[in-house]
């Protein structure tokens, strides 16, 4: 009885499929039988070709500052748009004052985002340690960025003028980044991202 050439085609097609997936799905075991018949092919004198692992990082000290320049870009950029979606724009709409509706909610997110914030602004004050010029841009603001640190509390009791600081900071690295031909754009993280740190 002869099979139709489509069910042949079909059938050629999910064999294929399955040889492809497992191979691709085998690499993890396929490296530990690599490992043990290894030696076993030294000793018969065969020559294995072993894959080379990629992981891309920066070789050249200019790939180093660019990568520095885009983290500080990217950091610097999570914090500011933090600082202005949580923290600048409710204490200028008046809902930090005591009576606001949702206050203790906008207080509570503003403490979160003033944690964010101080942590991404020092994790772009350290990716800008790579980049001498932004280096040099950023060294006036480090006991600007270290006196945040103890702001987020005061945010979540209200306090305005922790808000204007948070302000000011963020406008000075900005300052600096486009000084340094990195300017920052805001980005507004998402509540995930908020409540990660």
């Amino acid at each position: 009885m002869p099979v139709p050439i489509r069910r042949l085609v079909v059938a050629l097609t999910l064999c294929c499929a399955l040889v492809a997936g497992a191979t691709a799905c085998g690499g993890e075991q396929a490296s530990s039988t690599r490992t043990s018949t290894k030696n076993s092919a030294q000793d018969s004198g065969e020559v294995r070709a072993e894959p080379a692992a990629v992981t891309p990082s920066p070789t050249t000290s200019a790939e180093k500052r660019k990568f520095a320049k885009t983290r500080f870009v990217v950091d610097a950029g999570l914090a500011a748009g933090a600082t202005y979606q949580w923290i600048v724009k409710p204490w200028k709409a008046g809902k930090f004052k005591k009576g606001a509706k949702g206050r203790k909610t906008t207080l509570i997110k503003a403490g979160l985002a003033g944690a964010f914030a101080y942590n991404r602004l020092k994790a772009a004050q350290k990716n800008a340690q790579a980049d001498p010029t932004l280096s040099k841009a950023l060294a006036p603001l480090t006991a600007a960025i270290a006196s945040l640190k103890d702001l987020p509390s005061k945010l979540r009791n209200g306090d305005g003028n922790a808000a204007s600081l948070f302000e000011g900071v963020i406008g000075d690295v900005k300052d600096a980044g486009k000084s340094a031909d990195a300017p920052v754009k805001d980005q507004v993280p998402s509540t995930s991202q908020l409540t990660k740190g």
